[in-house]
């Protein structure tokens, strides 16, 4: 029992590690985090950060696997709800940027800001993200017997990066779900 116990501590200190430096990217004039200001945030050493995760690169890709399996998650619902392609591909897209919106220190890791400077493998993890969601958006609009799926599952990624750019570049006060109900048209014409 007392490893269990030390177990679920552990975890719950990771979880918090993630939340406080979730909450650091979120700063509208938002700089480039070191372990020692997280650390700051926690009220704990560096040392203790180390404790739960190997290097910032793996606290980076905690945030990476919240993003992913918070998104594919609900992706999976809209997939077996939605019977229509169509709708499904638009619902898809509509959740990714809602997502980004509830999660503003995540849209930094999404369009790879807060990686600048980090390991590599980071920046390509986003990509596998998102060539992931382009192929479900691509699937979606199949069933939808859409002519040009993949090309217009490309387009829809990229509206949706602009989206998240122009949100995190404009302090997070322009809303990334911010008028597509009425843009929506233009990416399905």
């Amino acid at each position: 029992m007392p490893r269990e116990k030390s177990e679920r501590k552990t975890g719950e200190r990771r979880l918090e590690v993630l939340k406080a430096l979730a909450q650091m990217l979120e700063a509208p004039r938002w700089e480039k985090i070191t372990t020692a200001a997280l650390a700051a945030r926690l009220d704990v050493s560096e040392a203790a950060l180390y404790r739960h995760f190997a290097s910032k690169a793996q606290m980076f890709e905690g945030l990476i696997e919240f993003i992913e399996n918070s998104v594919f998650g609900l992706a999976n619902r809209i997939v077996a709800d939605e019977p229509d392609g169509q709708k499904q591909a638009d619902k898809l897209l509509e959740m990714l940027l809602a997502f980004a919106e509830k999660n503003p220190g995540m849209v930094r890791v999404m369009i790879g800001e807060a990686l600048v400077g980090e390991h590599e493998r980071l920046q390509v993890r986003v990509n596998q993200f998102y060539e992931r969601f382009e192929a479900t958006l691509k699937q979606s609009l199949r069933d939808a017997t859409d002519g040009d799926a993949a090309g217009r599952a490309s387009a829809m990624v990229r509206y949706a990066l602009g989206c998240l750019h122009q949100y995190a570049k404009s302090g997070f006060a322009k809303k990334p779900a911010e008028g597509y109900g009425v843009q929506r048209r233009y990416l399905a014409a």
